[in-house]
């Protein structure tokens, strides 16, 4: 077995940041102590004092595949991933086809078997007609169900009372949900329309407001409390949803929320220099809720940080707001991102590790993933503090080949990445190795 010894490590875990050396043997952390003396076959790192964090668990990317390959595939996005300190993620259902039946889940996994440089699940998809396949997914393989509750298109638009509810009541899994309510978002564009000739993506967050978020959010919580569902409830962009999720330990809820890295760091005031380039569903708020998510966190009303990952080519991101795709690519620099708010005291170095690593583990109960503990799987990332990181289109890794940070120099640097104690990645090439990365497996 390969044997790697970490020394002088700032080890960022459980709330403490502590320096010390670990050992990875085979797949798992075998050893954290002050001192541990090298072994004639290990590998030794000096970190030289630089943290070492658990590895990301993002639970929601979109990596395009099948079917929108020229987008990403899971091959490249999971590459861009790991570059990017995220050693695990979960993988949306609107593809095409559109994962809405276990023979299409067992498609998606078998890609990943072969492809991925990350740990791997993936998302059912809800219709209004497939709670036959919900019922049959299982809670130690599958990750989640999926519902997009408005704002989608195709079968997996599911608005139907009648479906919504037997979704809720039946599911067998942690239900996850997009919510923004279209017949409200209608409202607020022919609103708009009255008063122009042609939307602009100034335009975005005033058709896709606060009011359209919440008519969603409270009707999926509802549903949560009638049926007491397990619920999670993706990329939370306001104020005024807040108010719909407690605050306390995560581990006692069964209704939890998430904000996305690039609802934390942009504002409305971007559209005009970012365009397109930043146009996601939900919409990129006001100051005022970017501000109130970053305090969500500290009250703990925010349970998650996660990415929301969404490439579309730079061609389709040019054309008029109206036509121009959703979403951004965002899994290399989402850590990066963070440690910039730490150094801007705006959250803490644990915090993050909370929110990205331990409460993903938590909520989705991630099997011996997401923490420095001996005996866990080492998914792990060496971050340097003091280095920073100058991004343009050209050096980013997504297939799409653009991202929503071009000119921005972040004030940290991924100095390595290791998947199931293998390292992919090196501070600047991506290393694969045949079969490493694994499918995830959850505590039922």
């Amino acid at each position: 077995m390969t044997a790697t010894l970490i020394k002088h490590a700032r080890i960022v875990n459980e709330g403490k940041i502590t320096e010390l050396d670990l050992r990875i043997l085979g797949q798992r952390i075998d050893k954290i102590a002050p001192e541990i003396s090298a072994q004639a076959t290990d590998t030794v790192i000096d970190a030289n004092g630089s943290y070492l964090l658990p590895g990301m668990i993002d639970d929601q990317v979109h990596f395009r595949e099948p079917g929108l390959t020229h987008k990403g595939s899971i091959a490249t996005e999971s590459k861009a991933a790991v570059a990017g300190g995220i050693t695990s993620y979960m993988e949306m259902p609107n593809v095409n086809p559109s994962t809405t039946d276990l023979d299409a889940l067992a498609h998606k996994y078998a890609i990943a078997r072969q492809h991925s440089a990350a740990n791997y699940a993936f998302y059912l998809g809800a219709t209004e007609n497939n709670l036959e396949q919900i019922k049959r997914l299982d809670p130690r393989q599958h990750c989640g169900v999926k519902v997009f509750m408005g704002a989608s298109t195709g079968d997996l638009l599911v608005e139907h009372p009648q479906a919504l509810d037997a979704i809720f009541r039946e599911s067998p899994v942690l239900i996850v949900t997009h919510c923004e309510s279209s017949p409200q978002i209608a409202v607020n564009q022919a609103r708009v329309l009255a008063q122009k000739n042609e939307l602009t993506i100034a335009d975005h967050p005033v058709i896709r407001d606060a009011a359209a978020c919440y008519a969603s959010s409270s009707y999926a919580v509802d549903l949560a409390k009638k049926y007491q569902s397990q619920l999670h409830v993706l990329h939370i962009t306001t104020a005024k949803e807040l108010s719909l999720f407690s605050a306390g330990p995560l581990a006692q809820k069964h209704i939890t929320a998430e904000a996305c890295v690039h609802h934390l760091w942009f504002s409305e005031q971007d559209y005009a220099e970012r365009g397109n380039l930043i146009k996601c569903n939900p919409a990129i708020k006001a100051l005022s809720d970017r501000d109130a998510l970053i305090q969500a966190l500290h009250s703990n009303q925010i349970d998650i940080i996660a990415t929301d990952h969404a490439p579309h080519t730079l061609a389709e991101k040019q054309v008029p707001y109206a036509q121009a795709p959703a979403g951004l690519p965002l899994v290399q620099h989402a850590l990066l991102t963070l440690f910039d708010h730490v150094k801007q005291q705006r959250m803490s170095l644990t915090q993050v590790v909370e929110k990205t690593a331990h409460n993903p583990a938590i909520r989705y109960g991630v099997e011996q993933r997401g923490y420095v503990r001996e005996g866990y799987f080492a998914d792990l990332v060496l971050v340097d503090a003091a280095a920073a990181t100058p991004v343009t289109h050209a050096n980013c890794l997504y297939h799409c080949g653009w991202t929503p940070f071009d000119g921005h120099e972040f004030s940290a640097k991924i100095q390595r990445t290791w998947v199931n104690g293998m390292q992919v990645f090196d501070g600047k090439e991506v290393i694969t190795h045949a079969d490493n990365a694994m499918a995830l497996r959850f505590n039922s």
